[in-house]
């Protein structure tokens, strides 16, 4: 596990976002797995500005979402794949069709999610997956309890989650109580992780995961049994992590 550290939320994104390009421009068949929410806003910034400036072509790039809440469709502004497109897709060369996040909407969402797994197989698994971590240690949707051997499902999100989440909806009502999610071991088949935390506000979390032992009680702990994980982190929420080091 390798730690980076970065002195604030513009440089963790421009450091992630170096290190994805290189390995875009060395695999060009590259599998991503995306990440949405506040944190990766400022790579796919740095993703765009570079494909603007410099070329880098993501036509033969494939993407696999981590999530999408159960019941929006995809025209839906909360939804994630709405999410992605505007905040990345529709700014850089890459074939929308190889661009993949679970139906939140579908008519049988168990089938969804087995689906979702098998197309993540089926296409050679994921190369380098993105992610954050929750307040309460979730990856993904993967809430604190969930089974280390979890696959893509259905998941009811925690209040606390849902609080989290509030502020890109009208209000708390309007929050989803689901959402579909890759499971915690679909998440560790990927080849390489990287980890990104930024902010005051998931200082308390990161200082857990550094000294937490694994607990499925805290998801992101898994992720210490990984063989190939950077953590890219801000000083703000490397704050409570020095006390500790």
């Amino acid at each position: 596990m390798k730690i980076v550290e970065a002195k604030d939320y513009n440089e963790m994104s421009r450091k992630a976002a170096d290190y994805i390009i290189k390995k875009i421009q060395n695999s060009p068949k590259l599998n991503l797995g995306l990440a949405t929410g506040g944190t990766p806003v400022g790579i796919y910034q740095n993703l765009i500005k570079d494909h603007q400036l410099n070329g880098t072509s993501y036509t033969h790039i494939a993407t696999f979402n981590l999530d999408e809440y159960v019941g929006l469709s995809p025209e839906s502004p909360n939804s994630y794949r709405f999410y992605m497109n505007h905040k990345l897709f529709n700014h850089i060369d890459i074939n929308i069709g190889k661009t993949h996040v679970p139906h939140g909407n579908a008519h049988h969402l168990h089938e969804e999610c087995l689906r979702y797994e098998r197309l993540i197989a089926e296409n050679g698994g994921i190369d380098l997956q993105i992610l954050g971590i929750g307040a309460n240690g979730h990856i993904g949707f993967n809430e604190p309890g969930t089974s280390f051997q979890s696959i893509t499902n259905i998941v009811d999100l925690t209040p606390s989650t849902r609080e989290a989440n509030a502020r890109y909806f009208p209000s708390l009502s309007e929050v989803p109580t689901q959402a579909i999610t890759m499971g915690i071991s679909t998440i560790m088949k990927s080849k390489e992780i990287i980890l990104l935390v930024s902010g005051e506000n998931k200082a308390e979390a990161f200082s857990k995961f550094m000294i937490q032992e694994i607990d499925e009680k805290f998801p992101a702990s898994i992720l210490k049994n990984h063989p190939c994980v950077t953590i890219i982190a801000d000083t703000a929420a490397m704050k409570k992590v020095k006390v500790h080091c």
